[in-house]
């Protein structure tokens, strides 16, 4: 009997002990996450710019660009025979396009003027000893302490139609060609254009300003026609970047695609108005709604700031949720200068948990800029269409598929545009 009531016994903690194991098993690891979003392009002053070459009396130089509604062009060519003139339009630049949105096509000469660097003193137009043609070498003349202002000494210059001829073409979309004639050959001062240098910009930023000292790289190029260190200057300071719009998140289960089904069209839960125009609020709406997301919202409000707005280089948007394992993470924001691009991980999202360990660390390599193609891309940071130019929900609509940006154009690498961390709270 005693060995009966033993063996029961053994089997009711077997059993016990077995249960005791199977809770321990099924008990997920869970976690409170905190996710930043971080907008790491390097701000640039120039849309583009680029250097000219030398241009002799009957030669002519052209460039090409894009730019959309809003951008000013602005150059300097050294008026070779002087001390430190040089040609350009209003120190603002000028206006590709009109207040109607039109381009500015044809030819602009009447808008090119004639600035004195006020760096050197001015001598006879071109039997200056001080002037590139006549001097032993650069920067000989007189300093002059002056600011940069139209030439009004009291030497007589040749008509500025006589000299230098602009002309704007509009090749389609966002496409300029300009092209640049010296045709002083016939004028009553014939002169070389020394290298000189322009710029694409908006009416925040000029190339130089009137009243102002020159820089160091406006004197070079205006006293010896040295264009080196203006070009690198704007070089350095010419590029694409964008601000990020607010975006949505979301945690959902492995298999789930919350957001976008990757070569799929999109679904018309709210993506095409978050990604053509920044707008989370129909997709979280969607997300919020969908059985198989546990948690979601927006994040929309930068870092120290008070309300919410998009997202400026050096700033970040940050947001935090619990979640279990076995869940996975996916988010989406704008990237503003485009038609309809977005920063997203893969369709399914990000693994939270690995092994029963909680991730953490920097994912912006699991990151990718995609392509909602709901409306036809234009070129990055210039497109009419795009919203920095008011042209939210405007361009032609695509109908294609969500993917990884094939268009042909070319992006900055995602690391250099954004960065994704993941930490414990």
């Amino acid at each position: 009997m005693m060995k009966k009531q033993f063996s029961i016994l053994l089997i009711v903690m077997s059993i016990i002990f077995v249960s005791c194991s199977d809770d321990d098993d099924d008990k997920k690891q869970t976690a409170t996450f905190k996710v930043t979003v971080k907008n790491v392009f390097t701000p640039k002053a120039y849309q583009k710019s680029g250097a000219l070459g030398l241009i002799k009396p009957g030669e002519m130089e052209e460039f090409t660009f894009n730019a959309g509604k809003g951008s000013y062009l602005s150059f300097a060519n050294m008026f070779v025979k002087s001390n430190d003139l040089f040609y350009g339009f209003s120190d603002s630049g000028l206006s590709l396009y009109d207040a109607g949105g039109i381009a500015i096509v044809g030819d602009v000469t009447d808008q090119v003027q004639l600035w004195d660097a006020g760096t050197e003193v001015n001598q006879e137009p071109g039997n200056g000893s001080n002037q590139p043609l006549n001097q032993s070498g650069p920067n000989t003349g007189e300093t002059e302490g002056g600011t940069i202002h139209l030439v009004n000494d009291s030497f007589t210059y040749p008509s500025i139609n006589d000299v230098i001829k602009i002309m704007i073409s509009h090749d389609g979309g966002t496409m300029f060609t300009i092209k640049i004639e010296n045709n002083s050959a016939t004028a009553s001062l014939g002169t070389p254009f020394a290298p000189g240098v322009w710029a694409v910009h908006s009416d925040q930023v000029k190339l130089f300003e009137s009243g102002t000292a020159a820089s160091v790289a406006l004197e070079k190029l205006a006293e010896d026609g040295d264009n080196v260190d203006f070009n690198t200057m704007l070089t350095d300071n010419s590029g694409y970047f964008s601000p990020f719009a607010p975006g949505v998140f979301a945690i959902n289960k492995s298999g789930v695609m919350p957001i976008f089904t990757n070569n799929t069209a999109d679904r018309g839960d709210g993506l095409e108005a978050l990604a053509e125009d920044g707008d989370p609020g129909t997709l979280a709406a969607s997300l919020s709604a969908m059985s198989d997301v546990s948690n979601s919202g927006i994040f929309n409000t930068p870092e120290g700031a008070s309300n919410p707005g998009a997202l400026l280089p050096d700033n970040s948007y940050s947001f935090t949720f619990t979640a279990e394992e076995g869940d996975y993470l996916s988010i989406a924001t704008m990237l503003v200068q485009s038609n309809d691009l977005f920063y997203a991980f893969a369709d399914n999202g990000i693994a939270l948990f690995s092994n029963g360990v909680a991730v953490t660390g920097n994912m912006t390599s699991q990151i990718d800029l995609w392509d909602a193609s709901t409306e036809v891309n234009e070129y990055p940071g210039a497109g009419n269409n795009q919203p920095v130019r008011g042209g939210g929900n405007s361009g032609p609509n695509e109908s294609g598929v969500v993917k990884n940006v094939d268009d042909g154009f070319s992006y900055p690498a995602v690391a250099d545009a954004i960065q994704v961390t993941i930490e414990i709270q």
